[in-house]
């Protein structure tokens, strides 16, 4: 019985993998264009790109052709570590609102997080599926959500980093949207995307400044624009976007038609950095955004970065090493590792990242950038700015990490 299953669900995936191959060589009904505008440094008329390049996002991570690459993922066929096949979650139920100085934030899975600071609830890329893909496809979720849907305190502000499924969950930001009316935020394109399932949303180019006034997004800056300091108030909170490096596609035919970016959140308690998905690319990124903090907490991806044995960060995923690094050029307070342990898209073992992360984080000499368990609110502390760590090379990381302990982690 269980080889017939094996052969039919291998017979599925065949006619899916067709399906999908046929929207490449036959793509008009598929190829959507999200996005009309002028041509700029990263959009060419027609498709987005990353200006630093983006030899690094087009091949699959793990070598060879892309339909391998797909049967792999489908099948699970490249002899990757196991994983369990479900992990405990304690659900929380938030406070309403926090207030004054304070700043609350719950890991829900994956990239979502809630985030409570200066009376404002934000969520970022909210996904509630118990599958990241299309058409019920996809990994299932080990972890349930840290808080279940109807839990959630009423949310203000919803950032959507890109249009993968494992980020732009439709059917959560329609619930959301039904429920709160939040102001949305995302990427040039994204918004075609979301409107065309009655979602509204206001979409915003690298380098955009966006208010919220009264519950409003407007790009023109009130009388008193938020000015963040560490740990005080200010006025009105912004909604800036940012570069990263990564790139976008609903299905194989419609890649680079929306933008993808990072996001830094100002707000009366202070400033919030959300990653988005990225890979390092230049590594200027993380700098750029910086300058609009001083960044309190930093969201940042250490998950999905390794699709063959050894291998320690791919060109559309920073790995822990590569997350450290980008602690340190944030010059972030706090940070918390996102973007693992809820979905598996990759090849390491459910515990490498933040073992991994912790060793490197070991080596560098940082503090304030450990793993959180999901479901757990976390008093954030009030910004302090790190101690600081000089960068260290790739050798003098390698030697570092060239221990009994790395070397067993899968």
């Amino acid at each position: 019985m269980s080889r017939a299953f094996g052969i039919v669900a291998k017979v599925v995936l065949l006619l899916l993998i067709g399906g999908l191959l046929a929207a490449v060589i036959a793509p008009h009904y598929l190829d959507r264009i999200y996005y009309r505008g002028p041509v700029g440094g990263h959009f060419d008329g027609e498709r987005f790109r990353n200006p630093d390049g983006d030899a690094d996002t087009r091949r699959p991570p793990g070598g060879g052709g892309r339909t391998g690459f797909l049967w792999r993922q489908l099948t699970g066929s490249d002899d990757r570590p196991s994983w369990p096949m479900e992990v405990p979650v304690r659900a929380s139920r938030p406070a309403a609102r926090v207030t004054g100085d304070r700043m609350v934030a719950t890991w829900v899975g994956h990239a979502t997080v809630l985030i409570q600071a200066g009376g404002l609830n934000i969520l970022t890329d909210p996904v509630w599926a118990e599958r990241a893909g299309p058409l019920g496809f996809g990994p299932r979720r080990i972890a349930a959500p840290g808080i279940a849907f109807a839990d959630l305190p009423r949310i203000d502000v919803v950032v959507v980093s890109h249009n993968h499924y494992d980020h732009m969950d439709i059917a959560t930001l329609k619930r959301l949207w039904d429920r709160d009316r939040p102001a949305i935020v995302t990427s040039l394109g994204n918004d075609a995307i979301l409107r065309s399932r009655g979602i509204a949303a206001r979409a915003a180019d690298w380098g955009d400044h966006l208010y919220l006034v009264g519950g409003r997004l407007t790009d023109r800056p009130p009388v008193r624009p938020c000015q963040v300091v560490a740990g005080g108030s200010c006025g009105f909170p912004s909604i800036n976007v940012v570069r990263n490096h990564h790139w976008g596609s609903r299905w194989f035919a419609d890649r680079n038609r929306a933008l993808w970016s990072a996001f830094v959140i100002r707000t009366p308690a202070g400033a919030i950095f959300f990653a988005g998905d990225t890979g390092l690319g230049d590594g200027r990124w993380p700098e750029e955004a910086a300058r609009l903090g001083p960044i309190r907490l930093a969201l940042i991806p250490i998950g999905a970065f390794r699709f063959e044995p050894g291998q320690m960060a791919s060109g559309s995923h920073i790995g822990p090493v590569q997350a450290a690094e980008v602690h340190r050029r944030l010059g972030a307070s706090t940070s918390l590792p996102i973007h693992w342990g809820t979905f598996r898209l990759s090849y390491e073992a459910y515990r490498t990242p933040p073992r991994l992360l912790a060793a490197a984080l070991r080596c560098t000499g940082q503090s304030g950038f450990s793993a959180w368990q999901i479901g757990r609110p976390v008093e954030v502390p009030a910004y302090r700015a790190p101690s600081p760590v000089r960068a260290m090379t790739g050798e003098t990381m390698q030697r570092c990490l060239d221990t009994p302990a790395v070397r067993a982690l899968e």
